[in-house]
């Protein structure tokens, strides 16, 4: 009789081995400051592309860019959404 015909392939275990403080601060940076519903102050930062700075209401979280949160943000003078990094925003 055959057993078990299924291959076992070894357990990788986890990405960050051993974790520790390092792990633990990188994690809670990732983590997005600003939640949905949420009003925040936009600053435009890139001269290429003029953006209009002010109050700006938080519609979605994004995923991370780097070692950036990202958010979709609307504002009530425009009538389209705005993606902006964690480190443009502040809390109004």
């Amino acid at each position: 009789m055959l057993e078990d015909a299924r291959v076992r392939l070894p357990s990788r275990g986890p990405i960050w081995r051993g974790g520790g403080k390092a792990f633990e601060a990188r994690e809670r940076a990732l983590t997005h400051k600003y939640r949905v519903g949420e009003t925040v102050y936009f600053t435009a930062s890139n001269v290429s592309r003029p953006a209009s700075s002010g109050t700006y209401q938080v519609i979605r979280l994004l995923p991370t860019d780097g070692d950036d949160c990202q958010y979709r943000i609307k504002s009530s003078d425009e009538a389209f959404e705005r993606v902006a990094k964690e480190s443009q925003l502040s809390a109004s």
